[in-house]
């Protein structure tokens, strides 16, 4: 009987669980979602702060995109209640969230709470991984020396200048690495970094100490998926290389391939993808004479639906690798 192909998804918020990991469960493939764990804004943030507990909200999305459960358990764990006003225009706290979070705050255990969440969400051939368990936050560097400390300062900046760009990244203190995710790298045939957040969600997940390593051992294609769009604080006049070259620096070793989309976007679209989210800039600009093998270019926007890409265009490159 033919091997299932194993797929680890690194990269936390919202645009992983939707554009990569709920397509993929439609493939005879093993699916591994690892999340970012240094989250600090909005209700995660909230909850971190209250109950000393780690930050739960990327690995809700990622429980939920893989759930085989009836619709009424997933959208029990999607649900938003109360009034509470935080960052981001979110109200309330999701109920996944909270769960997750006073299960860890009563057994002081996180490994356990994550496992009765995956019997009740009922993942059953894939599975969801942190990229660590240790209780650290994320510290920026910028091109002044400044430093910036927490995700959520990184992710939307409310006390800096925007326009200075980040020069390094690191988390405080240091994190190991989540033995069950080291064993996903190690038995790994493709890995995926993105698309979403650089400095707030995919660099995070490269941080702990170790993964280098386990990046160099692995047998894994390494491939990254490439924004559309360069955000305000993180990318600002990004180009396609400059995306590959960062995830180089931090993972520590070469990615196969890089995917990007090389649709032209009118500035009119342009004007309404930033009314929806007013965080982005522009459009990641297309460097000159990349090396075709590497990186490819194709025509990837979604007419509709919830994401910026077409996810089944994606996931048809992705299993092509």
């Amino acid at each position: 009987m033919k091997k299932s192909k194993n797929i680890v998804c690194f990269g936390g918020g919202n645009i992983v669980p939707k554009m990569l990991l709920e397509p993929l469960k439609k493939y005879p493939v093993k699916i591994t979602g690892v999340a970012s764990m240094f989250d600090s804004g909005g209700s995660t943030g909230q909850l971190r702060k209250d109950f000393n507990v780690l930050p739960a909200g990327d690995i809700i999305r990622h429980l939920i995109a893989l759930s085989e459960a009836p619709k009424w358990k997933k959208e029990l764990f999607s649900l938003r209640f109360g009034n509470e006003k935080f960052a981001g225009g979110h109200i309330g706290h999701r109920f996944g969230t909270v769960f997750i979070s006073l299960m860890e705050y009563v057994s002081k255990d996180f490994k356990k709470s994550l496992e009765i969440i995956k019997d009740f969400l009922e993942i059953k051939n894939h599975q969801v991984l942190p990229v660590t368990i240790d209780n650290a936050q994320l510290v920026a560097v910028l091109e002044n020396g400044k430093i910036i400390v927490g995700e959520d300062e990184i992710d939307v900046p409310k006390k800096h200048n925007p326009k200075l760009k980040i020069k390094n990244i690191y988390s405080k203190p240091k994190t190991k690495v989540f033995p069950e995710t080291k064993k996903a790298i190690a038995k790994a045939d493709l890995i995926v970094f993105g698309p979403g957040d650089l400095y707030s969600s995919i660099i995070p997940c490269l941080l702990p100490q170790g993964m280098k390593d386990d990046f160099k051992k692995t047998k894994a294609k390494k491939v990254l998926i490439v924004n559309k769009m360069t955000k305000t604080g993180e990318t600002n006049d990004f180009s396609v290389l400059d995306f590959a070259n960062e995830i180089e620096k931090y993972m520590g070793s070469k990615l196969d391939y890089v995917i990007y989309d090389n649709s032209v976007i009118d500035k009119k679209e342009i004007k309404e993808k930033r009314k929806k989210c007013p965080e982005l800039l522009d459009v990641v600009k297309i460097d000159e004479d990349l090396d075709k093998k590497k990186f490819i270019g194709k025509k990837l926007l979604a007419k509709s639906g919830p994401t910026f890409y077409n996810r089944n265009k994606l996931i048809k490159i992705l299993l092509s690798l």
